[in-house]
């Protein structure tokens, strides 16, 4: 972890970032900003559906609107976050909420490519799912809202360290 956090610090980017001055670590740092609420408040509004709330609003019709911009959330913090890391990362080495923050990340991922696998998921537009199927999208729900949450969590306390 080390020689990727010294390699990114040493390369052209966290070069650039750091020659570009206060203003553009500022635009970055609020690029992170809004990829970060544009992906939590998708996933947020998704993964209570599967935790059952919004009964009358069919898992279709939530999805095709949340995923989509959870992804362009995700995106955008994925590129502004790798920017502001290469700025300083070797600072962030010994830093544990760094490594909590990607393990979560990770873990979400994870949790949403499984998610995808689900039959009541993959039969969404088609099929009311089953009490095993609410039960199985809940899980990935619960699973999902607590690792984007310690995701979101980690990161706000790297800068505390």
């Amino acid at each position: 972890m080390v020689e990727l956090l010294t390699w990114l610090e040493a390369s052209a980017l966290g070069q650039a970032v750091r020659g570009a001055g206060v203003w553009s670590y500022a635009a970055i740092n609020l690029a992170h900003i809004v990829g970060v609420a544009t992906l939590f408040g998708s996933v947020l509004i998704l993964d209570l559906k599967l935790l059952g709330l919004f009964a009358r609003a069919p898992l279709a019709i939530v999805s095709a609107t949340s995923v989509p911009m959870a992804a362009i959330g995700f995106m955008l913090a994925l590129a502004s976050g790798i920017c502001l890391l290469a700025t300083n990362a070797t600072e962030y080495k010994s830093n544990p909420f760094l490594l909590i923050k990607f393990g979560a990340i990770l873990v979400a991922l994870c949790n949403f490519a499984l998610v995808r696998r689900i039959p009541a998921w993959q039969h969404r537009w088609t099929n009311t799912p089953s009490d095993r199927g609410r039960r199985q999208l809940a899980l990935g729900g619960g699973v999902s809202l607590a690792a984007w949450a310690t995701a979101v969590t980690a990161g706000r306390m790297i800068g505390y360290w």
